[in-house]
């Protein structure tokens, strides 16, 4: 099956984003193909440079950027991320800035888009 997500939740205050990271964990495990990572609203503070969990806790960011280093497009909404000051040089690597229409791309091409937050 071809899955493409989509994280409207911010890191450490809702549980979306570690659901979505463990939800595309156990997808891709079973072999399921990802078509793309969308971070929208709030879920834009997720793949920022400007976290600084503690040493025993998990850094969600670099968790992202993992992800996306293994091909998995991981793209921010550009209208939420610039509503929150957020631009290109605060964001981990193999992460992008881009518009609604990759989200649209995304859900068209996967068989189906699951939502995590509110």
């Amino acid at each position: 099956m071809k899955l493409a997500v989509c994280i409207y939740e911010g890191p450490y205050n809702h549980e979306a984003s570690d659901t979505a990271y463990n939800f595309l964990q156990a997808a891709i495990k079973k072999g399921h193909e990802i078509k793309g990572i969308f971070f929208y609203h709030d879920g834009v503070y997720n793949v920022t440079k400007l976290m600084e969990p503690p040493q025993d806790d998990r850094h969600i960011a670099n968790r992202w950027s993992a992800l996306g280093a293994t091909g998995i497009d991981i793209v921010v909404c550009i209208a939420a991320a610039k509503r929150r000051g957020i631009v290109d040089d605060v964001l981990v690597p193999n992460v992008r800035i881009s518009g609604l229409g990759q989200l649209t791309m995304m859900a068209i091409e996967a068989d189906r888009l699951v939502v995590f937050g509110d």
